[in-house]
């Protein structure tokens, strides 16, 4: 009696919620303008976007940086040129225009991941859509990552939409494979087994440039071209690697000299990033270093161990995904297995736990136990912000070596995170099809490769 009357107090809250999801964007946006307004913070990296970029044309691009304090007392730039030639027309605005600008863009960014993540899942006629997009910016507003990159200046939601717009583009609709039908609130990303051959040349442009440019302003997107190959969408991945390599040479020729010494030098300097010992830096690197030591000859053979385990449980957990047809859990597999073998991954780069969280709880997948317990733990990390708590208690120590316990188990939280999300995608019914009625997996025609129109009795459309 006990759990049906929290299961009906709970749907009541869902519903109401539901009926009044813009009045709690619009509380939730004027909660953060009032805390940007009387907590402001210092946003260091856009400080460096603003400052570098102009460098550029001149020269000493990367000699440029923001003076900061420890552990990291120097900011330099370390995008590649063409990043520079991105940001170079903010360093023509003030600095007060520049902030505000780039917290106007950078929301709006964050409601474009959260719109373009849901039409990556499979449609569901319940009518609450707009509402979910509504909620889910509410509550990613707040959660650390977010937050992190917010107050920071970064550039993370920026980039991520553009990867999510591309990839979830309604473009090239009708092709072959698992693709969407017209009017199919799931997008237009190639669903699993879509035949390159199928594929529209406008939509495997567009998909394929928007990872690809991405990818050219900071590197970590590339990992998104893992997207296009586990999808088989083969035009797109050739597309991003042509818009990547146009970009970068784009960025040579404007400035040969920058160029030539961030791809032969720089591009492997990590430690120029930052310390990889912090707890900022929530990759599977970060979190050996800070339990195993940060020297020490242990390090190589555990982080190599680490690293197959972790390659071992994303690629269990892409294969599943694959196999389901679940285009988000792909995306999500790829993009936190990118994020774990990065050797700098730091808290702000996790913006990506807002697809997981996503899947988690609107996925084909839901209602499972590792699903819901993968929610639960990353409502608990980002929600509570448990990063930043291990942050400033590691800035009271002096270069710790060893690295205390206390702080080295619970600053492995993004890690854990994202092995439990690898767990509760590969844990499910390998054909989504199999629990399509209560789950919304699968669509027609997606086992046999043919158009979905076709399996519904509707004739193909016309390549």
């Amino acid at each position: 009696m006990r759990v049906r009357t929290i299961g009906t107090g709970c749907r009541r809250i869902g519903e109401w919620l539901t009926r009044h999801a813009g009045w709690c964007l619009a509380i939730s946006l004027t909660a953060h303008v009032l805390a940007v307004v009387t907590h402001p913070t210092e946003p260091l990296d856009l400080r460096v976007y603003h400052g570098a970029a102009p460098h550029v044309l001149s020269g000493g691009l990367y000699d440029f940086a923001v003076h900061t304090g420890p552990p990291i007392p120097l900011l330099p730039f370390t995008y590649p040129p063409f990043a520079a030639l991105v940001f170079l027309p903010l360093s023509r605005l003030p600095w007060t225009a520049t902030v505000v600008l780039w917290q106007a863009v950078s929301v709006a960014a964050l409601l474009v991941i959260v719109a373009c993540a849901l039409r990556l899942l499979p449609a569901r006629a319940d009518g609450r859509g707009r509402a979910r997009v509504l909620l889910w910016t509410a509550v990613g507003l707040w959660l650390e990552p977010v937050r992190h990159t917010l107050d920071q200046g970064q550039v993370n939601l920026l980039l991520g939409a553009v990867v999510l717009a591309g990839l979830a583009s309604p473009w090239g609709a009708g092709r072959r494979g698992a693709g969407p039908e017209p009017g199919d609130a799931g997008g237009g990303a190639s669903g699993a087994g879509a035949s390159g051959a199928g594929e529209s040349t406008r939509g495997a442009v567009w998909r394929g440039a928007a990872v690809g440019l991405a990818a050219a302003v900071k590197l970590t997107p590339a990992v998104g071209g893992l997207y296009l190959l586990a999808t088989r969408q083969w035009r797109a991945a050739l597309w991003a690697v042509v818009a990547g390599a146009t970009a970068t040479a784009v960025a040579w020729g404007v400035a040969p000299e920058e160029s030539a010494r961030y791809w032969s030098v720089l591009v492997t300097r990590t430690q120029r990033v930052g310390p990889l010992w912090s707890v900022r830096n929530q990759s599977l690197r970060g979190a050996v270093a800070r339990l195993v030591g940060q020297d020490g000859a242990a390090v190589a053979p555990v982080w190599w161990t680490a690293l197959a385990l972790a390659t071992g449980a994303a690629a269990w957990a892409l294969w599943a995904a694959v196999r389901r047809g679940d285009r988000l859990g792909i995306l999500v597999a790829v993009e936190l297995y990118g994020l774990l073998v990065c050797p700098v991954s730091w808290s702000h780069h996790w913006i990506w736990c807002l697809p997981a969280m996503i899947w988690l709880a609107h996925g084909p997948l839901r209602r499972r136990p590792f699903a819901r317990l993968a929610l639960a733990v990353w409502a608990l990390a980002a929600g509570a912000r448990l990063v930043p708590l291990l942050i400033r208690a590691e800035d009271h120590l002096a270069h710790p070596s060893p690295y205390p316990a206390l702080l080295a188990w619970p600053g492995c939280v993004y890690a854990v995170c994202a092995l439990l999300t690898f767990l509760a995608l590969a844990v499910g019914p390998a054909e989504g099809r199999a629990r399509s009625g209560a789950s919304g997996a699968g669509r027609p025609g997606e086992r046999t490769g043919r158009p979905a129109q076709e399996a519904q009795g509707a004739p193909p459309s016309r390549r």
